[in-house]
């Protein structure tokens, strides 16, 4: 099967060409890459190959096949009902992605938002999707990550169209990164319907909603880690069979299983993550979890988009920083994220000081940019 590249940054080509990639006979389309760095042909039944290296730098080409994109969808609107989609997110990223493929699934056009996110672009994308059919309003959804999520509540408090634009989705998807508490509360506050979920390209975006996992997908976790089975599963990384044999499994009934490299737990059929298994830092010798000391800041007001980082350190080897955008109420900051970590994480892993920057380094999908954080952090030390 031919593959042909496509730009992620022109949502409405991404359109086009999955028309044929997932409903027809057209050739598979590759997301982040040129043509030079894929091979022309790929395994009958891929749909897209996306390539994005996130936040490591490494870089991975995740096949996708039309089977697993479309039994995301189908699983999506069995979960959430069926209705017109927003596309707020870069098309060349599996969330976005997900988006264009679900609107295809149900048979309607998109809507999207062009350029550059704003509350006031939100809104009017959101206003333009009023539809009926048989005088019964067409419900709405749309995807989002948490930075825009925060920045329509902060928006919301004095806009009243956006306030009533992020009211009007019957339930907006919530990934990428984990949802500050105290944002979701917020939202919850003024009537926003929000669904946390987690997935990855690896699973075709997101496979559990709110800790439970869509239908036909399973969830296990051995050794601590998440390991992720069902309909959604990738092919593997393309043109390169040793990452895929090492993420993906298969046990002796032939059920292939996916390594997040996710700690996490199961309580009840519902599922909470605890963060990268190796996003772990040593300070002073003892081992602390970096995903864990961002969860407890994020829960400090001013501090809910934040990012944790580790930096050398002389005394203690290891210790976290933390990076945030400048806000009006900085004074004290430091100490209730101190008091925070504290309480929640432990002494030893209080982060060591806080980075103030004018706007917080996000990738292209809108995802933390954590090695652009990490060298702001260890430059302001300089």
């Amino acid at each position: 099967m031919r593959l042909e590249a496509i730009s992620g940054d022109e949502p409405r080509a991404v359109l086009r060409a999955l028309r044929g990639a997932v409903l027809g006979a057209g050739p598979a389309i590759a997301l982040g890459a040129t043509d030079a760095a894929l091979p022309v042909e790929v395994p009958p039944g891929t749909a897209v190959v996306v390539t994005t290296s996130g936040s490591t730098g490494v870089p991975k080409s995740v096949a996708l096949s039309r089977s697993a994109l479309t039994a995301s969808a189908l699983a999506t609107a069995a979960r959430l009902g069926e209705g017109a989609w927003l596309l707020a997110l870069p098309a060349g990223y599996v969330a976005g992605l997900q988006v264009l493929v679900r609107s295809l699934v149900s048979g309607r056009e998109p809507a999207i938002l062009a350029g550059r996110f704003s509350p006031e672009a939100f809104a009017a994308a959101a206003r333009s999707m009023a539809s009926s059919v048989g005088g019964v309003r067409v419900p709405t959804y749309t995807s989002l990550v948490p930075t825009q999520v925060q920045r329509l509540l902060d928006a919301a408090d004095h806009d009243p169209d956006v306030l009533g634009a992020v009211r009007s989705f019957e339930r907006i998807l919530v990934g990428g990164q984990a949802l500050p508490p105290a944002v979701r509360e917020r939202a919850e506050g003024l009537g926003v319907r929000l669904a946390r979920t987690y997935g990855s390209t690896e699973t075709s975006g997101g496979c559990v909603y709110d800790g439970v996992a869509l239908d036909g997908v399973a969830l296990r976790v051995e050794g601590g880690e998440v390991r992720v089975s069902g309909p959604t599963l990738a092919d593997g990384y393309l043109g390169d069979p040793e990452r895929t044999d090492a993420a993906f499994l298969r046990d002796p009934d032939g059920t292939r299983w996916y390594r997040t490299g996710d700690s996490g737990r199961i309580d009840d059929g519902v599922l909470s993550i605890h963060g990268r298994i190796d996003n772990v830092l040593v300070s002073g010798g003892v081992n602390i979890s970096l995903d864990r000391v961002e969860q407890a800041v994020r829960g400090v007001r001013g501090l809910e988009s934040a990012v944790v980082v580790a930096v050398p350190d002389e005394q203690w080897g290891e210790a976290s920083v933390i990076v945030a955008a400048r806000d009006a109420d900085t004074d004290g900051v430091l100490e209730r994220a101190r008091d925070a970590v504290e309480a929640r994480v432990g002494r030893p892993a209080r982060p060591s000081r806080v980075c103030f920057v004018d706007e917080l380094p996000l990738l292209p999908s809108g995802k933390p940019d954590r090695a652009a954080a990490r060298r702001l952090a260890v430059d302001s030390a300089t």
